[in-house]
């Protein structure tokens, strides 16, 4: 498989690593003054870039015909407008908030589990996420993603970062050096306190799973996501 490597920092190096050892080749490597020269040769691309380079990257893999995967948190409110080009130009792309097959599980586990508390009021949910201090989007797209797991299961409908009402689940941002992604959710009464927590330990996670991601989408049409290639659904 030839890949596209739209972005390359550190998470695209270690994309790069790991898809090599996987016997993948990469055939663009394009950090933010580079133009889009070879994507034609990509079988896919996959774009861990920043927020404002993200929409422009997606375009233009969606309009050349390049099966895309991006990582790229930050930019969503132009989510619907790439997925209706994708679904205009007959294309195919996977957005994620995070590509680590333990935290698509733990998506999982956070929706069963605001099922569950929906029904004991007497329980109040919170959340804390902590990343390193190069991430520039607050909150990260996957304490945002647990949000509304939780948001569409309980009476919440909303989430803040700061002063937040009864109806809106606080997420605690905070940000520290070398941490690539500790993500916790409490609900707390007067007399106990039930946590869930995922810890990243390093990258290779996040791109393991965006490289399994991108195999899965040779070949296919539409826009999808990593219940789908986890078969989640």
């Amino acid at each position: 498989m030839k890949i596209a490597l739209l972005g390359y920092g550190k998470m695209g190096k270690v994309i790069e690593r790991i898809a090599l050892e996987r016997g993948h080749e990469i055939v663009v490597r394009k950090s933010s003054s580079d133009d889009y020269s070879g994507l034609e040769n990509a079988d896919v691309a996959i774009d861990f870039s920043v927020p404002d380079a993200a929409v422009a990257n997606i375009t233009e893999c969606l309009n050349s015909g390049i099966p895309i995967v991006s990582g790229t948190t930050g930019w969503l409110e132009d989510y619907h407008k790439m997925e209706n080009l994708c679904k205009e130009k007959n294309a195919a792309f996977i957005y994620g908030s995070n590509f680590s097959l333990g935290v698509n599980l733990f998506f999982e586990l956070n929706d069963y589990l605001a099922k569950i508390m929906s029904k004991f009021n007497q329980y109040n949910v919170s959340m804390e996420e902590i990343h390193h201090t190069q991430k520039l989007d607050k909150p990260s797209g996957t304490a945002i993603s647990l949000a509304n797991g939780i948001i569409n299961n309980t009476k919440y409908n909303d989430w803040s970062i700061d002063n937040p009402t009864a109806e809106e689940v606080f997420i605690d941002v905070k940000r520290i050096d070398s941490v690539p992604g500790t993500h916790s959710i409490f609900y707390t009464s007067e007399v106990d306190t039930i946590e869930i927590k995922h810890t990243a330990h390093n990258r290779d996670g996040f791109a393991i799973g965006s490289i399994i991601a991108a195999e899965w989408l040779i070949g296919k049409k539409g826009v999808f996501t990593m219940r789908d290639v986890l078969n989640l659904k």
